[in-house]
């Protein structure tokens, strides 16, 4: 029977395969060391054999997945070894020289990328470092991309997860050579470049100072916020943005238009398309002799190219410009133009070429939301026309679909990576998307048209407004109640049978494709059923939060590291602010430490003093010094074991047992060694 299926759907079988070329990349960054070199380029060359026989018709199919697999590991590994960098272990201060690689302007100063780093205290240095440089009243640094700086910063190792199984930034940052982050005391000074710049160099560092040029003439012109969202719009510089209008259009489900990806390009590939086939179908001895809609494509192509370099090559807009590039790819060689085939294949480009982008949760979004998109568009042509339909019924009828699939199809990745689900999502998008695409995406084109010309100023007023009502539409459905709903956090496990599910779903046609309800339930199980950690421990030993009677996080004392603090907060799924959460019953301290009562009694110690007490009485015990002699409690967490194990998560019951942040994220390259 299964068979009888699967050949009636083999024109279906070539979407597993950037399946599979994920689930190889994927299982690369799952392993709990690194594996070496040979490693990968054996599974390369494997994956390349089982290539050839799959060409040659020998178990065509399973050696083709096979080959598929193999490829996705080797790819990860050898693109590790490709942006590998030493990563700094511990902070320090050093002076150093370095040049500027990416400018991004912040509200209160700039963050700089550095690369070429030479430091006497950096040994070896890392191959770029991120630092943010402070403006102030009688200083506003003014530098371009390209430029050699000298400069005295605070260093530290890229921040590790904030528990177990959070998400991994140092693991993002590594895979952009990064491997260290700070901040600059004082002011940076531009240096005689100590080498000439190459030509691929420079070609970058023009890109970068044209962004740069751009972003602070429309922030010129736009001060403020909306200033930061225009930007954001144009050349993908978020910096200026408040965090109150980030929160309002994120939860009004908004979030997708400050970040370039597929709704910006749809709208600038799509209207050039539109206009260019508008403008040469208005021309007789045109359209009758040549095929303009093929000469509509490759201007909407070039334009899209154009918006892509202007916008920073974000990952975000890098899928949306390939996918964009396969759509018009295809109406130049008069394929379909939009098939789960483009969709596949521009899944794969990009596997390919960053194979860590299996990791990124803007990956799994934007390939979720298309493939459901697309997959509900399959089924629609399918569906026997009663009767036409209206240009008006269409065009709603397109936005509530296209926000409620896409709302679906992305809200496990949205619980998964951000811990939130937004409930007035097609209402935000009904009445704020005829704004951006009627309004603001045409003052944004129109504007960066007439900048070379010095004209832009009555098309950024224009944007200002634009953005402005858009804005307000977010605030207005982010402030209705039960907008948003905060959600503790999704286990691996419970993601990967609902993303299976979810595929299985899009990609078969035939009534088989419900099995794929199956997983998708037993994940949701998961995640609902997911057990809560009993006590948390940040790297410092002093950041201390423990499950309380009431099922909710409480802090021992006030956070010292207080970026964890709120991602506590945030994956136990609790809204509540930092300060709200200290305390709790059967908690009591005095000045050599603290005591909860509770299932078991915990003691969490400043001083050594506190120390013989706790480790007669206590099961778990949480040192800020050194606790060497405490040998009675089940779990003992001294201020050198946190530091080392980069945080911790304490399982109170049946047994207290303890799992470091170190020793999730395993032996891998962009872990710091542990002093």
């Amino acid at each position: 029977m299964a068979n009888t299926f699967l050949d009636a759907e083999q024109d279906r079988w070539p979407l597993w395969l950037p399946v599979a070329l994920g689930a190889g990349a994927a299982g690369y960054f799952a392993l709990p060391v690194e594996p070496s070199l040979f490693l990968g380029l054996a599974a390369l060359g494997g994956g390349l054999a089982a290539a050839v026989l799959a060409v040659m018709g020998r178990l065509r199919w399973p050696m083709a997945l096979a080959a598929a697999l193999l490829l996705g590991f080797g790819l990860a590994k050898l693109h590790e070894r490709m942006v590998e960098t030493p990563v700094l272990d511990h902070a320090l201060v050093a002076h150093l020289t370095g040049r500027i690689v990416s400018l991004e302007p912040r509200e209160f100063g700039v963050r700089l990328v550095l690369d070429e780093v030479r430091s006497g205290a950096l040994d070896p240095a890392p191959r770029r470092v991120r630092v943010a440089l402070r403006a102030t009243k009688n200083y506003r640094p003014d530098f371009r991309p390209g430029q050699w700086l000298s400069l005295t910063a605070r260093l530290d190792t890229p921040p590790p997860p904030s528990e177990p199984d959070a998400a991994d930034l140092g693991r993002s940052l590594f895979f952009q050579s990064i491997g260290a982050v700070g901040f600059v005391y004082g002011r940076a000074h531009t240096i005689v470049p100590a080498r000439s710049a190459t030509v691929f160099e420079r070609l970058g560092a023009g890109v970068e100072d044209l962004r740069l040029t751009m972003t602070q003439r429309i922030q010129t012109s736009i001060p403020g916020s909306l200033g930061g969202i225009a930007s954001a719009l144009i050349t993908g510089e978020r910096g200026g943005i408040s965090d109150e209008d980030e929160a309002a259009l994120r939860d009004a489900g908004l979030a997708h238009v400050l970040a370039i990806a597929g709704l910006h390009m749809a709208l600038m590939g799509g209207g050039i398309f539109w206009l260019l086939r508008a403008v040469l179908a208005a021309i007789p001895a045109v359209a009758l002799r040549y095929p303009i809609k093929k000469w509509a494509a490759a201007g909407a192509l070039a334009a899209s190219g154009f918006y892509l370099v202007i916008s920073g090559a974000a990952p975000s807009a890098v899928r949306a410009f390939v996918m964009l590039a396969m759509i018009m790819a295809a109406i130049l060689l008069d394929r379909p133009a939009l098939s789960m085939r483009s969709l596949g294949l521009a899944a794969a480009i990009l596997l390919v070429l960053r194979p860590e982008a299996i990791t990124e949760p803007g990956f799994q979004m934007s390939f979720a939301a298309v493939a459901g998109l697309v997959a509900v568009a399959e089924w629609e042509t399918r569906r026997e026309r009663l009767k036409p339909r209206g240009t008006l019924y269409r065009y709603v009828h397109g936005i509530v679909m296209t926000s409620l699939v896409g709302s679906l199809a992305t809200l496990p990745f949205a619980m998964f990576h951000f811990d939130r689900a937004t409930h007035y999502a097609v209402l935000g998008n009904l009445i704020a998307m005829p704004v951006m695409g009627f309004w603001v995406m045409p003052a944004a084109a129109l504007s960066v048209v007439l900048m070379p010309l010095g004209l832009e100023g009555p098309a950024l007023d224009l944007l200002k407004q634009g953005i402005a009502v858009m804005l307000g539409m977010g605030r207005w459905v982010s402030g209705l109640p039960g907008a948003v709903s905060l959600a503790p956090a999704m286990p691996l496990s419970a993601l990967i049978l609902i993303s299976l599910g979810g595929l299985w779903l899009a990609v078969w046609r035939r009534a088989w494709r419900w099995w794929g309800l199956a997983p998708l339930l037993v994940g949701a199980g998961l995640a609902y059923f997911a057990p809560l950690p009993d006590m948390l421990v940040a790297g410092d030993a002093a950041t201390i939060a423990v499950r309380g009677p009431d099922r909710l996080l409480h802090f021992v004392r006030k956070p010292l590291n207080k970026f964890a603090a709120r991602d506590w907060l945030r994956r136990d799924g609790d809204g509540r602010d930092i300060t709200d959460a200290v305390g709790m019953p059967g908690l009591s301290c005095d000045g050599l430490g603290c005591i909860v009562k509770g299932k078991m009694l915990i003691g969490a110690s400043l001083k050594p003093e506190a120390l013989d007490e706790d480790c007669v009485r206590a099961k778990v015990v949480v040192s800020a010094a050194t606790a060497a002699g405490c040998k009675g409690p089940a779990v003992v967490i001294d201020r050198k074991a946190a530091e080392d194990g980069e945080g911790w998560r304490v399982t109170l019951s049946p047994t207290p047992t303890a799992i470091s942040v170190r020793e999730m994220r395993g032996e891998r390259p962009w872990v710091a060694r542990a002093e």
